[in-house]
């Protein structure tokens, strides 16, 4: 009988990892709430139940008598994928307290603090209970950050609940938002960085950074949630060797096990980068995908290898190659406007560059909410970075959705 892995997700995100597995020789169980999850048709067996549900998905992976157990790109699939191996004694995960420090968002502050990785200032203020609101205009009213500020759900991604506020008047709504969308008992508050957006994704083995993989990151309409992605990054090598040294201060103070860490960064003016968001699981968006067209490596097998407790590769340190990386964009076709969805269309100026479509939108479907809406993701190659820079500027315009009359 073939070994079995039960992946937490099961959405287009989640398709890379599939596969990957079963090119490892597994028997792939998917699960979730969302059954319309493109990645569920690619699996051997779905099993819908709610993974942020820590101890459903240990009963779960009791039932389907599981080898290993992997998580999709969402932090509670992490965070139940690391309590259900701990529980079970499965490899390839941290402990959930070490987990916990590292996607809560109050908590990975508090360490960056702690080993001096430069980090926006923040406090945690209380999100549940009587009074909690008039606590907050308390802070406000003393000034112990200076606006403009952020509000975060601590336990939230993909940019949810997520608010700048140039005032008092914004500060209170941005709260009263957040601190309905969270499910622990308070949210983050932090001052603004400016600077400009990056992703810097690296693979740990032994407590040392093996391979990492470096780009810039692209908004829309929605400032929270990244829209694209180009590589290489206009980082400078001190910058990213920065992020290899902050990476593996975390790994060694967290005693992290071997596999992926990925860090959302602002570079600032002077070239230093300041982490804003740290995660032990894949992005989303076809993310490691991106990474493997990029640089001919092959990351979703590498990360579904460590997290099955299969070994992994000695790599080599990657410094020369991350820098020879192919110019490469990762797009999510988006619009921002409403309507009903007619078609994609791509003009003629870059299909040569199109290395990819992943469309997943449906003619006649109507666009309720610009903010999230994406019809698909399309990878793409350039002969130079002039080029990737110069199309990326006007991606929106290349690929647009069309609406019918």
């Amino acid at each position: 009988m073939s070994k079995r892995l039960l992946l937490l997700g099961g959405s287009h995100a989640e398709i890379p990892l599939i596969q990957a597995a079963q090119s490892l020789g597994y028997f792939v169980i998917t699960t979730g709430n969302a059954r319309s999850g493109l990645g569920h048709a690619y699996a051997d067996k779905n099993v819908f139940a709610d993974f942020s549900d820590k101890q459903a998905m240990l009963e779960l992976a009791k039932a389907e008598k599981v080898n290993a157990v992997c998580s999709g790109c969402n932090d509670f699939a992490l965070l139940s994928t690391a309590y259900v191996c701990e529980k079970l004694g499965l490899p390839g995960h941290d402990c959930y307290e070490t987990s916990l420090q590292v996607h809560h968002k109050d908590k990975y502050r508090a360490l960056a603090e702690k080993l001096g990785i430069p980090t926006p200032r923040a406090i945690s203020v209380r999100a549940k209970g009587q009074d909690c609101l008039l606590e907050f205009k308390d802070l406000l009213e003393q000034g112990i950050l200076r606006y403009p500020i952020i509000v975060k759900p601590v336990d939230l991604t993909g940019g949810k609940g997520v608010h700048r506020a140039d005032n008092a008047v914004d500060a209170v709504a941005a709260y009263v938002d957040a601190a309905t969308r969270t499910r622990e008992d308070h949210v983050v508050v932090e001052e603004f960085v400016t600077g400009s957006n990056h992703g810097f994704s690296c693979f740990l083995i032994d407590g040392k950074v093996a391979f990492y993989f470096a780009d810039n990151e692209q908004y829309y309409l929605n400032r929270y949630l990244v829209s694209g992605a180009n590589t290489p990054s206009t980082t400078s090598q001190r910058g990213l060797d920065l992020l290899k040294e902050y990476s593996e201060r975390i790994a060694s103070e967290l005693k992290l096990v071997d596999g992926i860490l990925h860090i959302q960064y602002i570079e600032r003016d002077d070239g230093v980068p300041v982490i804003i968001e740290i995660c032990r699981r894949p992005p989303g968006d076809l993310y490691i995908k991106f990474v493997k067209y990029a640089t001919g490596v092959d990351y979703p097998k590498m990360l579904i290898a460590a997290e099955c407790g299969m070994g992994t590769e000695r790599h080599s340190e990657r410094s020369e190659e991350s820098r020879r990386v192919k110019p490469f964009l990762r797009h999510c076709v988006m619009t921002n406007r409403r309507g009903v969805v007619d078609d994609v269309e791509f003009v003629p100026e870059i299909q040569n560059n199109i290395v990819e479509k992943f469309l997943w939108f449906k003619k006649g479907e109507i666009v309720d909410d610009p903010l999230l809406y994406k019809a698909g993701i399309v990878f793409m190659q350039f002969e130079s970075v002039e080029e990737m820079t110069d199309k990326t500027a006007r991606m929106n315009e290349l690929v647009k959705i069309r609406f019918k009359d």
